[in-house]
């Protein structure tokens, strides 16, 4: 039992140093799985938009809404993140993990 604690210890303070760039990928993965259907909701926003005026408009608000998403979700995924201590954080980034696998398997 000591070796898992001792493994589940290791794992989560190396992820612990590495939280920054875990919570951007996670972010990333996120855009990537639900990009399409946020992309065809705003899609139907600008439908009645004249054609070449609605695709600069959307490649524009796809740009600006992927990056304020990159750079603005990913600290608060470190703090949700840094919360956990060091015997729960990698279980937790493993479950994350496997979810997001699921999501993208069904997808």
């Amino acid at each position: 039992m000591d070796l898992v604690l001792d493994l589940l210890a290791t794992v989560s303070r190396w992820s612990r140093s590495n939280l920054s760039e875990i919570a951007l990928a996670l972010v990333g993965c996120l855009l990537v799985l639900f990009g399409a259907d946020i992309k065809g909701w705003i899609d139907q926003r600008l439908g009645s938009i004249a054609g070449a005026l609605r695709v600069p408009l959307m490649a524009l608000l796809c740009m600006i809404g992927s990056g304020a998403a990159l750079i603005y979700a990913t600290p608060w995924v470190v703090r949700g993140l840094s919360q956990f201590n060091n015997y729960s954080l990698a279980p937790v980034l493993l479950v994350v993990l496997v979810l997001i696998g699921v999501v993208a398997d069904r997808r």
